[in-house]
């Protein structure tokens, strides 16, 4: 039996209080050492530690301890949307890395994407073919999203077959692409999306959807390239605000006519969310998520020669306004979680190119999401303690049936990461373990870091030392419904 002592949990809003956690691979015991206290008795470093001085210890025998160092402790983070590439593509990410650098951000949980593993994780065979690449490859546990292609409703495969089969195997919900640049995972019409949602609904997973119309895109994008304009801007332009709405309004009408639980990935924009807010007061069961970039970077950003192929994603970023009402969609709740997207490649050839459109879309942020929003988003008033820790941890546990994950409780494993928020860092890719060593990020001051990282009660990553990473650690999580 280990305990972690000396540790805040959080109680609920911004109070806290002081614990312990005995633990071996499950949480066995949750010791409280105090009444709650507000984050504003704590928030100065000093006063803290004055405050804590006097509590007394608890003897816990023959126990092994672990003195947390009056540091925050949240459920290990769950990152619900990676590519980590593995099996397939990965002269730009693998699953070590990737695991790796995740661990170094807190997070012990992925949900992989189905479209950038080789073969897609389309059916039940491709899937076990996923699995076996990946056994002895990853730090921390995983999960799946299957994937529904457009390739499958024109080549006669039975797709609600596949659909029922990957639902039985665990698979944490169904990606779908509006728009995609994909040659083995093409995208769906809006007809075979509904039809699409008809076949999943009964599995109780959600149908993810990336959502731009392809008809704006497509149109617009084939004018500029035609026209050999080739800079940032008309990208930006080819996917802007109405790409996103349109694709996103005719989702939400599919997803109340259908029925269908359906969630929007890497929503980007304030139009989008009005959307989303909408349906969901109308009782539909239409959700989304967004990632740091767009809660932190505008289209201003690109002209930064030094970040702007760095900051490359489909959907781009866009303007203010959208990224303050994004925060306010996490903050009263019309969003879901924030996740990553993690799509990492290799700077120098990928995130080169002089022509916009040629350039990788794609960020590597796997390591970055939890410091970042606790530094942007609680420490600067943006959200709660209670807050921050649901978008990263426990409405994502919820959302995709991960039951043994998401919650510090007696039972749930003993996932959990140990953050400082009285210590600040800069970002700096040359600390990042994943492949691709690049982020936008670069430069940029978090004012919270990562100390120490648990999964099913060892430690795979802690700042002050070096740990040996063991990639037989992680297990692939059936979800449940």
């Amino acid at each position: 039996m280990k305990t972690l002592k000396n540790i805040l949990l959080n109680a609920s809003g911004n109070k806290l209080r002081l614990a312990d956690i005995r633990y071996d691979e499950k949480i066995e015991e949750i010791v409280f050492r105090s009444d709650e206290i507000d984050w504003n008795e704590l928030s100065d470093f000093d006063e803290k530690n004055n405050l804590f001085s006097g509590f007394s210890e608890v003897d816990y025998g023959d126990d092994k301890i672990i003195d947390g160092e009056f540091n925050l402790a949240i459920p290990g983070a769950i990152d619900p949307h990676v590519h980590f590439n593995t099996p397939g593509f990965e002269e730009r990410e693998d699953f070590e890395r990737a695991t790796a650098e995740a661990a170094r951000g807190g997070v012990t949980v992925v949900v992989d994407m189905p479209c950038t593993s080789v073969p897609p994780v389309t059916n039940v065979k491709n899937m076990n073919v996923k699995l076996s690449a990946l056994k002895g490859r990853s730090l921390i546990d995983y999960a799946f999203w299957g994937g529904v292609r457009g390739d499958d409703f024109t080549n006669g495969t039975d797709v609600q077959k596949q659909i029922n089969e990957l639902a039985e195997a665990g698979v944490a919900g169904f990606k779908v692409y509006v728009i995609s640049g994909m040659s083995d995972f093409k995208d769906l019409s809006y007809k075979q999306i509904s039809q699409a949602a008809e076949w999943i609904k009964p599995t109780g997973r959600p149908m993810g959807v990336h959502a731009e119309d392809k008809f704006l895109v497509e149109s617009r994008r084939n004018d500029f390239v035609s026209r050999n304009k080739t800079d940032w801007n008309y990208y930006c332009i080819a996917r802007d605000v109405f790409a996103e709405e349109e694709a996103v309004k005719q989702i939400a009408k599919i997803a109340e006519q259908t029925g269908a639980k359906i969630h929007i990935v890497h929503l980007s924009s304030f139009a989008g969310l009005e959307l989303v807010r909408a349906a969901r007061g109308k009782g539909v069961a239409l959700s989304a998520e967004t990632c740091p970039h767009y809660l932190f970077f505008t289209q201003e950003d690109f002209g930064d020669e030094k970040i702007r192929n760095f900051l490359k994603t489909a959907p781009p970023v866009k303007f203010e306004k959208d990224r303050e009402e994004l925060w306010k969609g996490l903050s009263d709740g019309s969003l879901e979680f924030v996740t990553t997207d993690h799509a990492g490649c290799n700077p120098d050839t990928d995130k080169s190119s002089a022509n916009f459109w040629e350039v990788y879309g794609g960020i590597p942020g796997a390591g970055h999401r939890v410091p970042f929003l606790f530094s942007e988003g609680f420490l600067k008033g943006k959200l709660s303690l209670e807050q921050t820790i649901k978008h990263l941890s426990v409405n994502a546990a919820d959302f995709f049936g991960l039951k043994e994950k998401g919650k510090l409780e007696k039972g749930k494993d003993a996932d959990f990461a140990l953050i400082n928020l009285w210590k600040s860092k800069i970002v700096s890719s040359d600390d990042m373990l994943s492949k691709g060593k690049y982020t936008p990020f670069e430069g940029v001051e978090f004012n919270a870091t990562v100390e120490k990282t648990t999964l099913r009660g060892e430690t795979i990553f802690a700042f002050s030392e070096m740990i040996e990473p063991d990639f037989k650690r992680g297990r692939f999580i059936r979800a449940k419904v």
